[in-house]
């Protein structure tokens, strides 16, 4: 028998934290896994999650998530894609919080979006970052799996806030915290040689010999 989530302010929080942690890293991956538990009613979720278990979300969701699976892996591409879905995660995101947070206090669910779209900006920023410092590397092993990482913590954090909210937000803001750190600390090292180079001094003119 699943675990069943109680539907307080403290849990939708929760929630909201760990889906809008996942939806920065794969917001198809992470709407898809949502619709999937709200079509089958594996686990009960707050009703304004129901409208993504509608067949054309969970069929759009899919073929988006599919076409990211691929692309987000391929060196070069991945960038472009990533920056073009800043317009994408991050407003889906605030959208489902919103959504998520429907039979709060109109107060309260204008706070969940805010922290649902500010939270997967967040993620969205540090994975791009780290993206840029890995990219320039002529093989795709550490891009595919980066991706396919990323994949497996959106569905597995969606997944388990749904069952243990508290405990999936908790694990969302430690990854969250831990890619901003480890983000600074690529783009330092790309920094670096950069700033060494730029920094030399000029070599000395010799003066024209006169003859």
């Amino acid at each position: 028998m699943p675990a069943i989530m109680s539907f307080t302010t403290a849990t939708i929080t929760a929630l909201i934290v760990a889906a809008s942690f996942a939806a920065g890293l794969n917001i198809y991956a992470t709407v898809l896994t949502l619709g999937i538990l709200a079509r089958t009613q594996w686990v009960p979720l707050p009703p304004g999650l129901d409208s993504l278990g509608h067949t054309w979300v969970l069929v759009a969701c899919a073929i988006m998530f599919a076409i990211e699976f691929v692309v987000d892996k391929i060196p070069a591409l991945d960038m472009a894609w990533n920056v073009l879905h800043t317009v994408v995660r991050v407003p889906i995101a605030g959208l489902v919080a919103y959504n998520a947070s429907a039979h709060l206090s109109p107060q309260m669910q204008i706070m969940a979006t805010a922290i649902g779209a500010a939270i997967a900006l967040a993620t969205h920023t540090s994975k791009t970052a780290v993206r840029a410092a890995v990219t320039p590397s002529p093989e795709p092993i550490s891009n595919i799996a980066l991706s396919t990482t990323e994949d497996a913590v959106a569905v597995g954090i969606t997944w388990f806030a749904t069952h243990h909210p508290i405990i999936a937000a908790a694990l969302a803001l430690i990854f969250l915290a831990s890619g901003i750190i480890a983000a600074r600390a690529l783009l330092r090292a790309i920094q670096r040689p950069i700033q060494r180079i730029l920094s030399r001094p000029e070599a000395v003119q010799k003066p024209p010999e006169l003859g």
